[in-house]
């Protein structure tokens, strides 16, 4: 009878966490700068796309590299930039690929206290900001993750080599830390 009540339990959580649609502006910090000396030129484009190779020790907090595409969003937005003007990809390989994982998965790859990938939300919140999710192939397929162990809004390319190259002829400028 416990048991059955737990699995009621985490199947009402899991459905009403999926229900409610997350929102970048939950991730990073963002400081309001007043009169910087070099002034955004809000009639710009910015075009953006995040080299990200690495996760980090700590398991239960969002990769910072992936957590930085909604910072930029949000600070150039709040700088007066339009929208329609500001455009990210990210570009994932490396050891980052388990931050792309579904919350099974990546209890599988990464243990972690936590049921939940702490970059499930952070993901979809992107997505919904149409930033592109890129992961490298030649990772996916080096690691054997099969496309049903990644949230669905990751799209797969030949490598991380092309897409960047590939963004960057589209006029996407490279954000690499």
């Amino acid at each position: 009878m416990r048991l059955s009540t737990s699995i009621l339990i985490c199947l009402f959580a899991l459905q009403t966490q999926s229900q409610v649609l997350p929102s970048i502006e939950s991730f990073g910090p963002v400081f309001k700068i007043k009169n910087p000396d070099y002034k955004t030129d809000t009639s710009q484009s910015f075009k953006a796309v995040f080299d990200v190779g690495r996760a980090f020790d700590d398991t239960e907090k969002t990769n910072k590299l992936l957590e930085s595409a909604a910072r930029f969003i949000r600070l150039h937005r709040e700088a007066g930039v339009p929208i329609n003007k500001i455009q990210v990809a990210l570009v994932i390989h490396g050891s980052a690929i388990f931050d792309l994982l579904n919350h099974v998965d990546y209890q599988s790859y990464r243990i972690s206290k936590d049921p939940f990938n702490p970059n499930y939300e952070l993901i979809t919140a992107l997505a919904q900001e149409g930033v592109e999710i890129i992961l490298c192939g030649q990772t996916a397929s080096f690691r054997e993750i099969a496309v049903t162990q990644l949230h669905p809004d990751v799209r797969i390319a030949l490598s991380a080599m092309t897409a960047l190259v590939q963004l960057q002829n589209e006029g996407y400028r490279l954000i690499n830390f």
